[in-house]
């Protein structure tokens, strides 16, 4: 006979049914302070805008033009292959124009006009820094809090810790648009939505731009409605004894998980059928707003998701990666993003949602102020840069119209206020009434969290 394991005794002791009854309640929220924000729409611009052709302008760097970056501002700090052996570092001023807009006089360039109307809205950081100089390190950073993937990401975490508003939409949804600045720019990965050791319940759900919105959503041929009832049934049963004999919690997770793609085949075809939105929501979010696939549809669907209750909801727009012929792509991210971005702003606020929603926007790092490549008065190139760059938050618990942090007179170095990618994470977290230290989850001995050992609340921008 053998001998009674560990597993064995906890399953028999009821471990099974408790998982399976923990996965399919997300009823309870691990809220540690009143939340300001009850969800999250984070814009991602994959690839790295150039704050100084954008949010942070220089204009002495003008008479600059050409000039090698000086010694003491780059300071001997780390370069990318892509540059390190360059034998100068000219200086590329932006060849943008910039004004200030809103009551709160924030300046931005003159590609951003959609954004100019919004400005009292938004919270520009422009003291932004991270630790990692390549894309796809700097981006699964800003998804998960560390630059080896393996860990869960931000919608996750928030999944995990709040769980969903809707039963029959998952908690977490990723939307994917590419760029006509640069089309073919730097791929993104499905694991930058995974939920890394957490349980795969708290995944994001790639909603698809052709076909079915979610993969197999359609019944196949043959099958209809009572058919996959019956059949959901029976595999639920195999799976529930499977689970009574092993306590294994992902079993439990895929048994809600195919009660969930059962209600989404209701609860998809509903959200993304866009046909009676009125002509003037089409009008607002712009003229790709009804061509599916693209950001500023997307940041439509964003909004239909939201009202929803989905918990996380992120666009990851490519294109923004413009190492040469910078001026010619970033026109073009900016006709992609500019007005959709806005638009969502002030459709959230009309419908007394922007209070409760948390919107951001932004990149994986910023772009150098020297040139990359060859240098003329009509076109330049930007290496990474990820000393300093700039994002812009709304919405749920930020106070709009401010602009926080500085930097040096060639956007090269911070000179006040610095923001971590730890504290951004940890400030989101606040605004959704979630105390980043005490969001754990304990794995391979370990109590993990997104901010890892670091991060603090950046108060200063809280209401």
């Amino acid at each position: 006979m053998n001998p009674l394991t560990r597993r064995h005794f906890l399953t028999q002791a009821g471990l099974g049914a408790t998982a399976l009854s923990a996965l399919m309640n997300d009823s309870s929220a691990a809220t540690h302070f009143t939340a300001k924000a009850k969800r999250v729409i984070y814009l991602f611009q994959s690839g790295a805008p150039s704050q100084m052709d954008l949010f942070d302008p220089k204009p002495g760097l003008q008479a600059r033009f050409d000039q090698d970056l000086p010694d003491s501002i780059r300071k001997g700090q780390r370069l990318t292959g892509m540059t390190a052996t360059q034998e100068r570092f000219p200086i590329a001023p932006s060849r943008y124009r910039f004004a200030r807009h809103g009551k709160c006089g924030a300046w931005l360039s003159e590609l951003l006009p959609h954004t100019a109307e919004v400005a009292d809205e938004l919270c520009f950081i422009k003291s932004m820094h991270t630790e990692a100089i390549n894309h796809d390190p700097a981006i699964t950073f800003f998804q998960t809090g560390a630059q080896l993937a393996g860990r869960p990401s931000i919608g996750s975490w928030l999944s995990y810790g709040l769980g969903s508003e809707n039963s029959d939409l998952p908690a977490f949804v990723a939307l994917l648009s590419n760029g006509s600045g640069n089309p073919m720019d730097q791929p993104l990965y499905d694991r930058l939505w995974g939920s890394g050791f957490l349980p795969t319940k708290h995944q994001g759900v790639k909603f698809r731009s052709q076909g079915d919105p979610v993969l197999f959503l359609s019944n196949p041929a043959g099958m209809n409605a009572p058919s996959r009832r019956r059949m959901l049934d029976d595999l639920a049963r195999l799976n529930q004894m499977r689970l009574a004999e092993l306590g294994d919690p992902e079993i439990a997770t895929r048994i809600a998980q195919y009660e969930l793609a059962y209600r989404m085949q209701t609860s998809v075809p509903e959200l993304t059928d866009i046909s009676k939105e009125p002509q003037s929501i089409f009008d607002l979010y712009g003229p790709e707003s009804r061509t599916p696939g693209t950001f500023a549809a997307n940041c439509l669907l964003a909004r239909r998701l939201a009202e929803r209750g989905v918990r996380f909801i992120q666009l990851f727009h490519r294109g923004w990666d413009q190492h040469t012929k910078l001026p010619k792509q970033i026109e073009g991210q900016c006709r992609d993003t500019d007005q959709p971005s806005a638009a969502l702003v002030a459709d959230l606020k009309q419908r007394g949602m922007l209070e409760d929603t948390l919107i951001v926007w932004g990149g994986e790092f910023g772009r150098t102020v020297y040139c990359q490549g060859r240098l003329s008065l009509e076109d330049y190139g930007r290496d990474h840069h990820p000393r300093c760059f700039t994002l812009w938050m709304a919405g749920g618990g930020i106070r709009g119209g401010t602009t926080h942090g500085e930097t040096d007179d060639f956007s090269y170095n911070i000179t006040r206020d610095p923001v971590h990618v730890h504290d951004l994470h940890a400030t989101m977290l606040h605004c959704l009434g979630i105390d980043h230290t005490k969001l754990t989850f304990k794995f391979q001995g370990r109590h993990y969290r997104l901010t890892d050992v670091h991060g603090k609340v950046v108060k200063q921008v809280l209401v």
